[in-house]
């Protein structure tokens, strides 16, 4: 879902122990004696603004769907550019042919029609035709929406699409290219998720709250199907259909439900076994056998619909998201992020196939966020994250279940913040594989920013919840004693976003938004001082009227500095509890970085300078136009005098000086 400007990733700099305030103007020409962590002042040498372009930031194959086409898997990809349709020919073990989608970042949503495939896209909301005897590819109808969730063909060859942000079903004639809006599915929910037709009605699961609406498809009405006992669940978010059955994926509780078509009062409820599991993400109706994925697990699983046998027939990959199951000539095709597994039901063995070295196309796709710890850039994506070696310009990919959405680098170890389920990875540089530290709970989902505090060995990071799930939570683990400790609420009905850690006092920006889907509660976005040896927040205050969140905060010299949602840079002083001073600094909100005496921001089409001392807003770099998936970002160069950041999707190292520009 689409995401505002975010904080993800801060090395902090020690500053001068002068007063900022008592500091002359620093002169251009000097060669000071005044350090900060990698940078001696007037010994940068290239010109501040000099750019350097170190080629795609990330390269991905991340697959969003798939359909089969005789023996042909068609996968379609997600976030990359271009995306793409991938052709797996089952016989030769081989991806065979490719297809771009013109629009959108990527796509969810597919489903068959004959020979015809249909994509539908997000950002923008676009329904692709590819013809796959011809090789045409044809838009064949837009919408005013965010997200085409998902696609489902009917018998007699018309497809319905289910979106988001506005909850809607729509009906696609092939044969006419007529469209007909059918209207939300439940009043007041955003998330049309999953979606199945047969000759007489279209099945819509739906969230944040979850509901199973049956509608009719002559007449366009509409009945709650959803069994009592699954009310107050988060999302019907998975389904699959054969002639008899409705098969569905229910979350948070990590359930399956089983439900007969012409009579919706007989089903079954089938609680996935493995410990801890939260999501079905996707199944598939084989005879009289649901196949089905479990998350966090990664668990493949078999039900039986008349015997009620439920057995766990393995795990293809740990911790990895199925995002498709597909049935084919007495197997199960599960795909995944850049592989397919094979199980092969006569033997009850399973394979596993990696996509990229059958041939599966990869492009550059949008970057999450970066980290450099002075050696190597990180850059994550989705499925892991993209490793830049600065000595040898060499780059590797360090596989993750899910995608990291804040990183800190602390004594030579990367620890990452990863979505889904709000995990903490550790990784040392060089080792084959992340390790799991600790699981968030508490219905977290997205980690939103991480610091690291010195003094006492704490990361601190902020997390947002599920999608309908009130208060955000923060999560301070012990790196020394591994021990992770949840507090939540900390900003009552708020998601922490942002957060600084200056003299044991963790500074958190909230975010008007809990949970997607949840109308947001708060008024106004607030600034809290949460005491890390108390664990519990002294005092807060609203910086900037209006601001829907705070993108970053950094500290310089017992100051606290922000920037809001729309481009205001504020700064508090958080012994008198007072907002000093603001400036616009743009129209938009991102990552900030304090570099010796200057702090630098960016909103992903600029990068600028602001001198603490004037608040003067200084342009360094313009006309980026990042593509960031969600928010611009902007980190430091520990060794040296650099900022990482993209261009469009190329990751780029800005020289920079970290002396303020004054005009006087």
């Amino acid at each position: 879902m689409l995401e505002p400007v975010r904080r993800a990733v801060r090395v902090a700099v020690i500053g001068v122990c002068l007063s900022l305030f008592a500091l002359p103007a620093p002169s251009a020409s000097a060669d000071s004696s005044v350090t900060t962590d990698g940078l001696a002042l007037g010994r940068c040498t290239d010109p501040q603004g000099t750019i350097t372009d170190l080629g795609p930031a990330s390269m991905n194959n991340a697959p969003g769907n798939a359909e089969l086409i005789g023996d042909k898997m068609y996968m379609v990809t997600r976030g990359l550019s271009p995306n793409v349709v991938g052709v797996y020919d089952l016989a030769t073990d081989r991806v065979t042919t490719h297809y771009e989608i013109p629009t959108g970042i990527g796509a969810w949503a597919t489903a068959t029609i004959g020979t015809d495939l249909y994509v539908g896209t997000h950002l923008p909301s676009d329904l692709y035709k590819v013809d796959t005897v011809s090789g045409a590819v044809t838009k064949v109808a837009s919408f005013d929406d965010d997200y085409i969730w998902n696609l489902a063909a009917s018998p007699d060859g018309k497809i319905y699409l289910g979106f988001s942000q506005s909850g809607r079903v729509a009906e696609y004639d092939p044969t006419t290219g007529a469209t007909r809006d059918l209207g939300m599915a439940t009043a007041g929910e955003q998330y049309a998720r999953s979606i199945a037709a047969d000759a007489t009605t279209i099945y819509v699961g739906v969230g944040s709250h979850a509901h199973l609406v049956a509608i009719d498809r002559a007449t366009g009405a509409k009945r709650e199907i959803l069994p009592p006992e699954l009310a107050g669940r988060d999302f019907v978010a998975s389904m699959a259909a054969s002639g008899t059955y409705l098969a569905m994926g229910i979350s948070s509780n990590g359930e399956l439900l089983v439900m007969e078509k012409a009579n919706p009062a007989d089903y079954q409820i089938v609680k996935a076994s493995v410990p801890g599991e939260k999501y079905i993400t996707t199944e598939v109706i084989d005879g009289d056998d649901v196949f089905f994925a479990g998350r966090p697990s990664g668990s493949f699983y078999r039900y039986n619909i008349t015997s009620g046998k439920l057995d766990v027939l393995g795990v293809p990959y740990p911790e990895m998201a199925t995002a498709r199951l597909l049935a084919h000539g007495g197997k199960i095709y599960g795909l995944q992020e850049g592989a397919v597994f094979v199980y092969d039901k006569a033997t009850g063995t399973m394979e596993y196939r990696n996509l990229v070295q059958r041939g599966l196309r990869a492009a550059p796709e949008q970057p999450m966020t970066l980290l450099s710890d002075g050696q190597r850039v990180y850059v994550s994506g989705k499925g892991g994250v993209q490793i830049h070696d600065l000595g040898t310009g060499q780059q590797s990919r360090l596989g993750l279940p899910g995608q990291p959405k804040a990183m800190v680098a602390v004594d030579g170890r990367i620890y990452m913040g990863v979505y889904t389920q709000a995990l903490l990875y550790g990784y040392t540089p060089g080792a084959e594989s992340a390790e799991l530290l600790a699981r968030v709970g508490n219905n977290q989902d997205r980690p939103r920013d991480m610091v690291y505090d010195e003094s006492g060995g704490l990361l601190v990071m902020p997390t947002q919840p599920e999608p309908g799930h009130p208060d955000g939570a923060l999560s301070i683990y012990d790196i020394a004693a591994k021990k992770l400790d949840v507090y939540r609420p900390v900003i009552d009905r708020q998601t922490v976003y942002s957060v600084t850690v200056d003299k044991g006092v963790a500074y958190l920006g909230s975010y008007l938004q809990e949970g997607f889907g949840l109308p947001p509660v708060a008024k106004q976005a607030t600034l809290a001082a949460f005491d890390l040896s108390e664990r519990r927040v002294r005092w807060q205050l609203d910086p900037v009227p209006g601001a829907t969140f705070i993108a970053d905060l950094v500290h310089l010299h017992g100051r606290i500095y922000g920037v809001t949602d729309n481009g205001v840079f504020f700064e508090v002083d958080p012994v008198r509890r007072q907002v000093l001073r603001t400036v616009q600094v743009g129209t938009a909100g991102g990552d900030l970085v304090v570099k010796g005496l200057a702090i630098y921001g960016t909103d992903g089409n600029r990068v600028y300078q602001v001198d603490p001392v004037t608040l003067e807003v200084t342009t360094v770099v313009d006309g980026l136009a990042g593509a960031w998936f969600d928010g611009a970002k902007l980190a430091d160069d520990p060794a040296g005098c650099a900022l990482y950041t993209v261009r469009d999707r190329n990751l780029i190292r800005i020289a920079v000086s970290g002396r303020p520009w004054r005009s006087s």
